[in-house]
């Protein structure tokens, strides 16, 4: 059995952990905590503080839990990070990695996937949007292609745009304001008018099929999971 041994592990938790340049305790906590709903494994410190000396230790005794297909999928994911991913020692963390380690690749996780750990990573500072965007992902896991699913979605949306434009308006009055909120931050004219007009697109959407009908087709159910996640990460990062 291919397995990666605890002298990496411990390696990879002091990168991604270093006390100047990695993680925080609190994103190592929330990282570990994503993956481990993701993944359906207990771990021994989601909560803050953790029962630790630091937040190293936290991370190598949270990695040891998962199998070595999940921890290949979980410490790629980590060296992805934007925060993460041009430092060089994490470089040569990654690059050691699927050098080493590459077999266990077959089990790790999609795009589809990756992007939603990394949204739900960028949620961190929104946690009412938060919980919605996971109640949806975990419906998305367990199979539940239902229209429930779309709602978490819609409200996930709604609920970030209402804290980042400081407003409790409804997703379909937030467009001229989101774009004004765009241009402020630097976006494009172009960036900005096709922005506005896949969020446009997407509410309508939401009316048409999902107020009035009972089932909505799984192809489409995966698109829109996609094409939300991608919004609400893009509307975090230029906050």
């Amino acid at each position: 059995m291919n397995i990666i041994p605890d002298t990496f592990l411990t390696y990879a938790s002091d990168v991604l952990a270093d006390s100047f340049n990695g993680f925080t305790t609190s994103q190592v906590i929330k990282l570990c905590s994503a993956y481990s709903v993701q993944y359906n494994v207990n771990i021994p410190h989601s909560k803050m503080p953790p029962e630790t000396p630091n937040k190293r230790t936290a991370l190598l005794e949270n990695l040891q839990k998962f199998t070595p297909e999940q921890q290949y999928a979980i410490l790629d994911d980590m060296c992805r990070k934007p925060s993460q991913c041009n430092r060089e020692e994490v470089k040569e963390l990654h690059k050691l990695l699927k050098q080493r380690y590459g077999m266990l690749n077959k089990e790790s996780v999609s795009f589809d996937q990756a992007l939603s750990a990394d949204t739900g990573h960028w949620l961190s500072n929104y946690p009412d949007a938060l919980k919605c965007y996971n109640d949806a992902i975990n419906k998305r896991r367990q199979g539940l292609y239902e229209r429930n699913l779309l709602d978490d979605l819609r409200l996930a949306l709604e609920l970030l745009l209402k804290s980042v434009l400081n407003n409790d308006k409804s997703l379909e009055n937030q467009i001229s304001i989101l774009g004004s909120f765009i241009a402020n931050k630097g976006g494009t004219k172009e960036f900005r008018n096709m922005f506005l007009k896949l969020i446009d697109y997407f509410a309508k959407y939401q009316d048409e099929h999902v107020k009035h009908n009972d089932k909505v087709a799984e192809m489409e159910i995966d698109f829109i999971v996609d094409i939300t996640s991608a919004f609400m990460k893009c509307i975090c990062r230029i906050v």
